[in-house]
Protein backbone atom coordinates (compact mmCIF):
# COMPACT_ATOMS: atom_id res chain seq x y z
CA UNK A 1 0.00 0.00 0.00
CA UNK A 2 1.64 3.42 -0.74
CA UNK A 3 1.73 6.24 1.69
CA UNK A 4 -0.79 8.24 -0.19
CA UNK A 5 -3.31 5.47 0.10
CA UNK A 6 -2.88 4.95 3.75
CA UNK A 7 -3.15 8.70 4.53
CA UNK A 8 -6.53 8.51 2.55
CA UNK A 9 -7.55 5.35 4.39
CA UNK A 10 -6.87 6.60 7.89
CA UNK A 11 -8.80 9.29 7.40
CA UNK A 12 -11.74 7.75 6.14
CA UNK A 13 -12.48 9.87 2.61
CA UNK A 14 -12.81 7.56 -0.49
CA UNK A 15 -11.47 8.03 -4.20
CA UNK A 16 -13.67 10.42 -5.38
CA UNK A 17 -13.93 12.41 -2.77
CA UNK A 18 -10.32 13.17 -2.51
CA UNK A 19 -10.18 13.42 -6.04
CA UNK A 20 -13.53 16.08 -6.47
CA UNK A 21 -11.80 18.18 -3.86
CA UNK A 22 -8.48 18.44 -5.71
CA UNK A 23 -10.16 18.86 -9.17
CA UNK A 24 -9.06 15.83 -10.75
CA UNK A 25 -10.91 12.41 -12.05
CA UNK A 26 -11.34 9.73 -9.91
CA UNK A 27 -9.11 7.55 -12.16
CA UNK A 28 -6.69 10.21 -11.98
CA UNK A 29 -6.39 10.20 -8.77
CA UNK A 30 -6.33 6.39 -8.42
CA UNK A 31 -3.16 6.42 -10.96
CA UNK A 32 -1.23 9.02 -8.41
CA UNK A 33 -2.15 6.94 -5.68
CA UNK A 34 -0.48 3.84 -7.56
CA UNK A 35 2.56 5.19 -8.64
CA UNK A 36 1.35 4.77 -11.91
CA UNK A 37 1.07 9.00 -12.73
CA UNK A 38 3.33 11.64 -11.37
CA UNK A 39 2.41 14.15 -9.36
CA UNK A 40 3.15 18.07 -10.25
CA UNK A 41 4.30 20.26 -7.13
CA UNK A 42 0.77 22.40 -7.67
CA UNK A 43 -1.07 18.98 -7.52
CA UNK A 44 0.93 17.61 -4.82
CA UNK A 45 -0.01 21.19 -2.98
CA UNK A 46 -3.64 20.55 -3.42
CA UNK A 47 -3.53 17.01 -2.13
CA UNK A 48 -1.36 18.01 0.56
CA UNK A 49 -3.92 20.26 1.89
CA UNK A 50 -6.68 18.24 1.79
CA UNK A 51 -4.67 16.04 4.60
CA UNK A 52 -3.60 18.87 6.38
CA UNK A 53 0.12 18.01 5.47
CA UNK A 54 3.06 19.35 3.61
CA UNK A 55 3.78 17.93 0.18
CA UNK A 56 7.08 16.99 1.40
CA UNK A 57 5.42 14.37 4.21
CA UNK A 58 3.35 12.77 1.93
CA UNK A 59 5.51 12.88 -1.20
CA UNK A 60 8.98 12.97 -0.48
CA UNK A 61 11.50 10.10 0.48
CA UNK A 62 12.78 10.09 3.65
CA UNK A 63 15.55 8.09 2.43
CA UNK A 64 16.91 10.68 0.46
CA UNK A 65 16.54 13.07 3.27
CA UNK A 66 18.87 11.18 5.97
CA UNK A 67 22.51 10.34 5.36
Amino acid sequence: MTKLKKIRLENGFTLEQVAVSIGVSTAYYSMIENEKRRVSYELAVKIANFFSMKPDDIFLDKKLTTS
